[in-house]
């Protein structure tokens, strides 16, 4: 008995240890799980799932349930300046009711986020033409029957430059549209290669040409990144920002609490003498950016 006791104690530890270390997944609001930034396959959820595939030029939103056509609408993407990025993506997060946290605490009802720089699904005002900061806007009924039809494990968001005016345009079009391969935060170990013929040294090259051009002299001037919802969501967009700007690297960060209604926000900010031109590359870049000062 004293031996059965010690065993089942055993496996009621090990069963705990097995519990506590496994993460449990995020929740969005709503509900729904979080899932990776990888949205799944385009040939799988045309099976089972939800296909999403929206024309910048025809301003068109074309989607499948299951394989078949459900609906389509017209849209308004990004205007210029702050184009709608075309890719594959994912659904990050839905909200009901949600705000945005970069442009005047502006509604977003029944947000389907797709990035973590902004860009998003919604309800919003349709005028006709592209007209948004980068988000798909999508008439009210029309973004809450989407957003009822949608779970993030099975739904996958095709944005294309490309004129569609038909589902089986769509269709066609979302499954020959490569999906990006994940990104990788560390270095991918070498594996060891045959002998090859010997590859002759590079030609030194001087440091000169290496150095960054000279920064502007004059007084500070500050931009604005993001409005994140925490400190470590701050951090890590300008982690994100600074991969695809190094020029970044020279500013000084800021992250700055502020309270828009009744909801905490951390403004992520950046100063030097010539941010305001930054900022004016990084727009056209389709960074969300602003001068503040």
């Amino acid at each position: 008995m004293i031996r059965l006791a010690c065993a089942l104690g055993a496996s009621m530890l090990l069963l705990m240890a097995i519990i506590l270390a496994s993460p449990e997944p995020a929740i969005a609001e709503g509900g729904d799980p979080l899932v990776a930034t990888q949205p799944p396959a385009v040939a799988d959820v045309m099976q089972s799932g939800v296909l999403i595939v929206v024309s910048k030029a025809s301003q068109r939103m074309f989607v499948f349930k299951d394989g078949q056509p459900w609906q389509t609408s017209p849209v308004s993407t990004g205007r210029r300046g702050h184009s709608t990025p075309a890719g594959v993506f994912p659904i990050l997060q839905k909200a009901v009711r949600h705000r945005s946290n970069l442009y005047s605490n502006a509604p977003m009802p029944y947000m389907q986020r797709l990035t973590w720089r902004g860009v998003a699904i919604h309800a919003g005002h349709l005028p006709g033409y592209p007209a948004s900061h980068g988000c798909i806007r999508l008439p009210l009924a029309f973004a809450r029957a989407l957003y009822g039809l949608t779970r993030a494990s099975t739904t996958t968001v095709v944005i294309t430059n490309e004129p569609v005016f038909s589902h089986m345009d769509a269709g066609t079009l979302a499954l020959n549209t490569p999906v990006p391969q994940p990104a990788v935060p560390f270095r991918t170990p070498v594996r060891p290669q045959l002998a090859q013929a010997p590859v002759p040294a590079p030609v030194p090259v001087p440091a000169s040409v290496y150095a960054p051009p000279p920064r502007a002299v004059g007084p500070t001037q500050t931009i604005q990144l993001a409005a994140a919802v925490s400190p470590a969501e701050a951090d890590a967009h300008w982690a994100s920002l600074i991969t695809q700007h190094p020029a970044l690297g020279d500013f000084e960060k800021q992250v700055v609490p502020a309270i828009v209604g009744s909801r905490r926000f951390y403004r992520l900010r950046a100063s030097a003498p010539d941010a305001f031109a930054f900022c004016s590359s990084l727009r056209r870049a389709g960074e969300d950016c602003f001068n503040v000062g």
